[in-house]
């Protein structure tokens, strides 16, 4: 079968036999936003035109490729949700010569109601709900739009969103935060001091100007602003997600960069952490494909 993560700005494509084991993958800059208008069925083959012509049938895709900007959009599902609810709402996509199925999304409500979604990144929690059985646990999916699910009985609970790299790009280039700051090497000691700040008393909104008048009065070197401001939102936003579970150990999954802030936070706050795999696409989409007798 051919798992395909097609997310907005790039592509990336697995081959894997029976067992689920990756036999060749595909990295591909061409992301929704690339493809015209009725165009996704001939980018897909352009892509995995070769895998096709050598005999596989049988294509699951998941991520922005099921948004309104994708081929198709594939409803949300409602949380709780593994890899067998997953399957069934599934989205056929009619396709010569391969069976093609969308993965949906996710969505689940905030103690008050307002509304959460997920698109792609269900993947790499069923493939985690799956390595780590029935126990409960906390997953933290770093990135622009960090992700925290609670995973119980192999399958995902409930989660929320934080805009932390978004905000943290729009504060650091578009605000006055961006004048007081120089680009630098990150300072290890600048962001254990950002993360610091934010277990203490004031709110978000008051600490992100405090980023200013620490400059001002020379508490706060340019080149340390940019560290102490990702400590800064990293921290408010581990505060906020393990308040909300009591949870003291994290199951961490991210890029390595990435991956280390916030096992630093972490670990910082008293939250131990368990580091996996990054690329937990494919093992999630084979998870999914057994549930609908692919495999």
């Amino acid at each position: 079968m051919i798992g395909i993560d097609w997310g907005t700005s790039s592509l990336r494509a697995y081959r894997m036999d029976a067992a689920g084991r990756v036999l060749d993958r595909l990295d591909i800059a061409g992301g929704i936003l690339t493809v015209p208008p009725g165009g996704f069925p001939d980018a897909l083959r352009a892509a995995i035109g070769p895998w096709l012509a050598a005999g596989e049938d049988k294509v699951l895709l998941c991520g922005m490729v099921g948004s309104r900007q994708g081929w198709v959009e594939a409803p949300y599902l409602r949380c709780p949700a593994g890899p067998e609810e997953i399957a069934a709402a599934t989205t056929p996509i009619p396709f010569e010569g391969a069976t093609l199925r969308l993965v949906p999304g996710l969505t689940t409500q905030d103690s008050e109601g307002i509304p959460d979604v997920m698109r792609g990144e269900e993947t790499k929690l069923v493939a985690l709900a799956d390595r780590l059985g029935a126990a409960p646990a906390l997953a933290c999916l770093p990135g622009t739009h960090s992700k925290w699910a609670r995973l119980e009985g192999g399958r995902i609970a409930h989660f929320t969103t934080h805009m932390t790299g978004e905000a943290f790009a729009a504060l650091s280039q578009h605000t006055i935060l961006a004048r007081t700051s120089a680009e630098a090497p990150d300072s290890q000691a600048a962001f254990a001091r950002g993360v610091a700040r934010a277990s203490q008393a004031g709110g978000l909104l008051h600490h992100l100007f405090g980023a200013r008048t620490l400059h001002l009065m020379d508490r706060l070197a340019p080149e340390e602003t940019r560290s102490f401001l990702s400590g800064l939102l990293i921290g408010h936003e581990i505060r906020a997600a393990v308040a909300e579970t009591g949870a003291r150990q994290v199951e961490l999954v991210g890029a390595a960069a990435l991956a280390a802030l916030y096992d630093a936070a972490l670990r910082q706050a008293g939250v131990a952490v368990r580091l996996h795999d990054p690329d937990l696409v494919a093992a999630g989409l084979a998870r999914i494909a057994r549930s609908l007798g692919w495999n």
